[in-house]
């Protein structure tokens, strides 16, 4: 019986081992105990050092986002993104874009990358500002609607703090809160309650009320999310067609065109880790060891500089597996693009040469220029999304299918344009 007994407990502590094991792999909605802090932290304070007294560990995670470094196919360093991609300029041509565009060097230098970029004149809003400190909550609340329209040059005169702690963090109990108002109002629209979402999904949604795709309203300039029928290209490009929204016109072709922002929010929600539930924090902040305390980690970076935290907890094949798997997901995807990027070049040449050729088939010339920009939007919105194509790589492989093809027939109809002038 006592033996019986013993195997029966011994049973028991497998089974609950293996539960928490598994239990450690996905993601958790418990709280985890809060870490004590060493210090309060007043209502309204912006400034990291401030929070870094009360949370050192956090902070000092959160300094080595100053640290920079790249990886095979991006980074955090200042980095043109001509020097991979000699094509943008042409691509971008009588927009921002083709006048400056770098990498990110990430949270720490957003203020400072943002107030220096060539892209930046002086007709930029104050929506330019959205993301980039957490004294825009602040002023939103105390400007409403006029913020988003004043000018980018007094709107950043109003603080010297980049993107830190207050933009997600509750001072008081430390809970993440959502802070920017487009992201609220998004979600809202789609049937989601922000504030009744779990900690799980808060560890997502706290990133993606800033990486994502948006536009500025034509009207007030204010932050705009397009999701009203989707996350996908697809959807999304309908949405801007709907209410005739551009972003400028190509001098070349005369197309008017769209410019994707960031859309790793969109990507990630229907790939893979997104829906088996897989936080952005779960791979972004993985959890460290610091002395006898466990953090999450604040320095917001690649997981292919912590392969180890960041997906060994779930993927036991070893970091150089993982390397791999990844390396091979992300070069498919740029060589792929970087073929979308010449086929979009190449359209917008061919209707280039319609629209000034005497006689061209104008109705021809009207359908190409349309499928420069179907072309050339589903090409930026991987290029200009953070993971070459790693949070949704059959999306992306999809996706930059579809340019492709679009560029292409583009291509033709304006050589039959010309072939057919009058």
């Amino acid at each position: 019986m006592i033996k019986s007994r013993k195997l029966s407990y011994l049973f028991l502590v497998v089974i609950v081992l293996g539960i928490s094991f598994l239990a450690g792999c996905g993601p958790s909605d418990k709280t985890i105990a809060a870490v004590q802090p060493a210090a309060s932290i007043p209502d309204g304070e912006l400034d990291p050092a401030v929070w870094g007294k009360a949370f050192p560990n956090h902070y000092a995670s959160y300094l080595k986002n100053n640290e920079g470094g790249m990886t095979e196919y991006g980074g955090s360093d200042k980095v043109s993104k001509y020097k991979k991609e000699p094509l943008l300029p042409e691509l971008y041509k009588g927009y921002g874009f083709a006048k400056e565009y770098n990498e990110d060097r990430g949270h720490t230098y957003a203020l400072q990358d943002v107030r220096e970029i060539k892209r930046v004149g002086p007709t930029t809003t104050g929506s330019c500002m959205t993301c980039k400190s957490p004294a825009v909550p602040g002023l939103i609340d105390k400007m409403g609607l006029q913020y988003y329209s004043a000018p980018f040059s007094e709107i950043s005169k109003a603080t010297n703090h980049s993107i830190a702690c207050a933009d997600c963090h509750d001072n008081k109990t430390m809970a993440l809160k959502v802070t920017r108002p487009a992201f609220v109002k998004a979600m809202a629209a789609r049937g989601v309650d922000v504030n009744k979402a779990s900690r799980q999904e808060m560890r997502s949604y706290v990133c993606g009320q800033c990486h994502v795709e948006y536009y500025f309203k034509k009207d007030t300039k204010e932050v705009t999310f397009p999701w009203d029928k989707g996350f996908s290209p697809d959807d999304i490009e309908k949405y801007y067609k709907e209410i005739d929204f551009s972003d400028w016109e190509h001098p070349d072709s005369k197309a008017k065109m769209l410019k994707a922002q960031h859309p790793e929010f969109e990507m990630w929600s229907t790939g893979t880790h997104g829906t088996a539930g897989v936080a952005c924090a779960d791979c972004h902040m993985p959890y460290q060891k610091v002395g006898k305390n466990k953090i999450s980690s604040h320095q917001w970076t690649s997981p292919l500089k912590t392969l180890e935290q960041s997906c060994g907890a779930c993927h036991r094949n070893g970091t150089d597996w993982l390397q791999q798997r990844v390396n091979f997901t992300q070069k498919k995807t740029f060589d792929l693009l970087l073929q979308a990027e010449k086929a979009s070049d190449s359209a917008h040449k061919a209707v280039n040469k319609a629209v000034y050729t005497p006689g061209a088939d104008r109705q021809l010339v009207k359908q190409a220029q349309e499928l420069v920009v179907q072309g050339q939007w589903r090409w930026d919105f991987v290029a200009a999304e953070n993971s070459t194509g790693f949070h949704n790589p059959a999306l992306a492989l999809e996706t930059l299918g579809k340019s492709i093809d679009s560029s292409r027939q583009a291509e033709l109809l304006a050589n039959k344009a010309v072939g057919k002038k009058k």
